[in-house]
């Protein structure tokens, strides 16, 4: 108990650090207006990937549906917000779209789940068109495909940047629960995990609902901040932007989704003056990491804090062996 305790606090006080330290660059203007929107896009992208993860690295399921999940986050919060024009409308929209991608993910998962490998990427592929098709035919309610505009600007990195935590403290729970657990020996071997008595469609459809509901959240706080919203904006390549960041991070590693979002975030930024040259290099940098570290950056490993300080207890001397 003491040991979680110090670890708890040990993070309480890294988060208000990092908390802080982007503070204090916004404060003193480091952080401009333009870098403000690439530090949005990587707290944003932080989530998607987080959640993208669990069903992917975790689950062991191939989904291409994010984008599509992202998409009724956004247009719930969008359209609320635009109605109620405050916080209790924001936190309105991103509630009723968490919900509502969570209970069209336990709709299609139930059935889709039970397929493995391309047929559930191809599957789930097509939930994301479907829901971007119906957001085309809904006439005034989403303004088909020129869609939403003059979203009122609610979100703000500070909110965006609790949000992250919130959703790294859900799906790190989750995975360190026995469920979690279960979910996992499905990843390892399916069959096994069946003949040992694991419901391997429930645990499955549970990581599914989990991810559609944090990439839901990721719309709206995306529609709230950026308030412009398109169909444009979530299709195929959207999901695989966001499949692009959990493989280079390593699939199984939330740490690994966290590092390589912010790593892309970055990578982008710096190659903004090569023009259309920027996204030869980024597909080069990215060939370049699967080549040499086909797992990804972290693989499957986690950083944790209580390793670190059993890592510097065993890297320094002990007075014992120093007298002798």
């Amino acid at each position: 108990m003491k040991q979680l305790n110090k670890t708890n606090l040990g993070w309480l006080i890294f988060i208000a650090v990092a908390f802080l330290a982007i503070q204090l660059l916004v404060f003193t203007g480091i952080i401009d207006a333009f870098y403000e929107i690439t530090l949005m896009t990587i707290l944003i992208n932080i989530i998607l990937a987080v959640g993208l993860n669990l069903i992917i690295g975790f689950s062991g399921q191939f989904s291409l549906g994010h984008a599509g999940f992202m998409a009724i986050g956004a247009y719930c919060t969008a359209i609320m917000t635009i109605k109620i024009p405050t916080l209790l409308g924001l936190f309105a929209g991103i509630i009723l779209g968490a919900i509502m991608a969570g209970a069209i993910a336990l709709i299609v998962g139930i059935p889709t789940l039970r397929l493995k490998g391309d047929y559930l990427a191809i599957a789930t592929l097509g939930v994301a068109e479907i829901i971007r098709i119906a957001i085309l035919n809904m006439g005034s309610l989403t303004n088909g495909a020129a869609g939403l505009s003059e979203i009122p600007y609610l979100t703000t990195w500070q909110l965006t940047f609790i949000f992250v935590i919130l959703t790294l403290i859900i799906v790190v729970n989750y995975i360190k629960s026995s469920a979690g657990r279960a979910m996992i020996s499905i990843r390892e071997d399916e069959i096994a995990a069946e003949s040992m008595g694991v419901n391997t469609t429930k645990y499955k459809t549970i990581a599914f609902v989990i991810g559609a509901s944090t990439a839901a959240v990721a719309g709206g706080l995306h529609a709230s901040y950026f308030s412009v919203i398109r169909p444009a904006d979530f299709t195929f390549m959207r999901s695989i932007d966001i499949l692009i960041i959990v493989v280079f991070g390593g699939l199984g590693s939330i740490t690994g989704s966290v590092v390589a979002a912010i790593a892309l975030g970055i990578m982008n930024v710096f190659l903004q003056p090569f023009g259309q040259l920027r996204m030869i290099l980024y597909s080069l940098a990215l060939i370049a990491i699967m080549i040499f570290k086909p797992s990804g950056l972290f693989g499957t490993k986690e950083f944790t804090l209580s390793g670190l300080m059993k890592n510097k207890k065993e890297k320094s001397p002990n007075k014992k062996e120093e007298v002798k």
